[in-house]
């Protein structure tokens, strides 16, 4: 059985972009463990659960499955996660991101282990793309300088802040995902006139964002022969 370690967010996660990829991989038999930076519970992005936002159907579910998944409430910290041990890290995304995962160092050397390593692969969802702009190689370079990489583009979150870069709730948005992520060297391309975006290069997939999570968690199977 192949083992993989979804890393969420405990600031907000995009409900979708985590219960897809969670649903997908165990339904192939992929054993799933999760982890959050301090160890404690995940907190969803309330607009990710908000019928008006994702419709009706696709609410109530990712609402049921975040209050009774027992490995969404029982995460381990990423300081105590190996990427040795399993054969997939998912980092799924949501604005939460770039407050917590992306800036945690124990999440950035499993990602970093993870695209070094022998047989592991990395899916990195929207947001949580953003910890490709900080993490780094074990040489010390940007692990996304010269790689292809998609993600939560610019076009999209000018339709979600305002003119101060701030949040539907007030909150300023620290950083834009594909701004730095391209200062870091990624070849950047969302593809905006596709229905879904999913890049491979190497052991890193990333995907563009809700609705490419289905995608993403399939080509990630496929990747590791499932």
């Amino acid at each position: 059985m192949a083992d993989s370690l979804f890393v969420v967010s405990e600031e907000g996660y995009w409900g979708e972009e985590c219960v897809e990829p969670l649903e997908t991989l165990s339904d192939a038999g992929v054993d799933v463990t999760v982890a959050t930076p301090s160890g404690n519970p995940p907190e969803i992005d309330e607009r990710s659960i908000d019928p008006a936002q994702v419709g009706e159907e696709t609410a109530e579910h990712v609402r049921e499955v975040h209050e009774t998944d027992e490995r969404l409430n029982d995460p381990i910290p990423t300081a105590q996660a190996h990427a040795e041990d399993y054969d997939a890290v998912v980092f799924p995304g949501g604005h939460g991101t770039e407050w917590d995962v992306n800036q945690d160092s124990d999440a950035r050397r499993l990602l970093r282990e993870t695209v070094e390593g022998e047989d592991g692969k990395a899916l990195v969802v929207c947001h949580a793309v953003g910890i490709l702009a900080f993490a780094r190689d074990s040489h010390g370079a940007f692990l996304v300088n010269g790689r292809d990489v998609t993600g939560f583009p610019n076009a999209w979150e000018e339709d979600i802040v305002d003119e101060n870069d701030c949040m539907p709730s007030g909150r300023k948005l620290p950083y834009w995902v594909e701004d730095e992520v391209k200062v870091a060297g990624g070849n950047w391309d969302a593809e905006l006139e596709s229905d879904t975006s999913v890049t491979v290069d190497g052991d890193l997939l990333t995907a563009r964002g809700p609705e490419s999570s289905t995608a993403a968690a399939d080509r990630l199977l496929e990747e590791l022969g499932i």
